[in-house]
């Protein structure tokens, strides 16, 4: 007498759909997101504000920069968007925080920059003056533009 054997496939239906029944229940009872504590959601702080730009950086048009602080979760962050051109051939300021936005310990991120010699990221740090400042560039690997909008970094 044969065995009755269960099927690859049938074995991998009832495993996904185990999961699907759990939480339909869960989520069919959910609570909306407008009724959601705000605290626990993403609340912006600081609304996008200019950031001063040193004298050797340029803002792009239609692309300044700018900062803002967000707070997702109980976190807040500091968030950078815009382009600017520049000339950086050595560590480097590109610019000043507003007066609203004053990390309270040094904050760094890495965004893109021109691909030269390979390397197409530069460490951006924004210390607890306002001051933000470029890392990386050399001589030899010159940066010519830095595109900010990727830019978050945890303030508290």
């Amino acid at each position: 007498m044969t065995q009755p054997r269960t099927s690859r496939r049938s074995l991998l239906t009832a495993a996904l759909a185990a999961p699907a029944a759990v939480v339909a229940g869960p989520v069919l009872t959910a609570t909306p997101a407008a009724a959601a504590d705000p605290v626990d959601g993403c609340q912006t702080v600081v609304d996008w504000t200019p950031v001063a730009v040193d004298a050797a950086v340029t803002n792009e048009p239609g692309a300044p920069v700018e900062a803002r602080v967000i707070r997702l979760a109980g976190t807040e962050f500091l968030q950078l968007r815009g382009t600017v051109t520049c000339s950086f051939t050595a560590d480097g300021r590109l610019g000043t925080l507003p007066d609203t936005i004053r990390p309270p310990k040094l904050t760094r991120g890495v965004c893109p920059r021109n691909n030269s010699l390979g390397i197409n990221a530069i460490r951006i740090e924004a210390n607890t003056a306002g001051a933000v400042n470029v890392y990386g560039p050399q001589a030899t690997n010159k940066v010519t533009w830095i595109q900010l909008d990727n830019f978050s970094s945890v303030l508290r």
